[in-house]
């Protein structure tokens, strides 16, 4: 699909674990390639209709002069240990409607995580701008590196 990037990586974790880093608004900060995700508020989520308040840097990917900015992460599918996903709600009119995401599917003593950004559904006018996909496949590649050193270190730290 034109509008959709997926990357997978085997984590020689449970899915619980890997989960557990995707389901912690702190988590997110800890994982993210692209250096834009700087703090976060909120509590661990635990449905869909959960959310948490996301503190971005726009500076570090220096394509849009946007500077620091919050957005709330709106979480769309959960299903423990398996899906979370979520779209990005801010203060852009229209919402731009793209949606991020991880699968788990188990894998013997292992995980076999996909990440998934799909903008398939964005609002019109986001299309029209051309600026889609923001996010590269090597972010996503990335990100799942720094995934699988998160959960290998013991994250989250009690």
């Amino acid at each position: 699909m034109a509008d959709r990037i997926e990357v997978q990586r085997t984590i020689a974790a449970p899915p619980a674990d890997v989960f557990a880093v995707l389901c912690d608004p702190q988590g997110h900060i800890a994982i993210d390639a692209t250096g834009m995700l700087q703090d976060a508020d909120g509590d661990v989520v635990t449905a869909s209709g959960d959310s948490f308040v996301v503190h971005m840097d726009r500076e570090a990917l220096n394509d849009f002069p946007m500077g620091k900015y919050d957005v709330t992460v709106s979480i769309t599918d959960y299903e423990k240990d398996r899906l979370i996903a979520w779209t990005i709600l801010g203060k852009i009119e229209p919402p731009i409607g793209h949606v991020y995401g991880y699968r788990l599917e188990s894998d013997g003593d292992a995980t076999l995580v996909t990440s998934f950004y799909d903008w398939s559904d964005i609002h019109q006018k986001w299309r029209d701008a051309g600026i889609f996909p923001v996010i590269s496949e090597a972010a996503l590649r990335g990100t799942l590196g720094i995934l699988d050193r998160t959960v290998r270190r013991g994250y989250p730290r009690g």
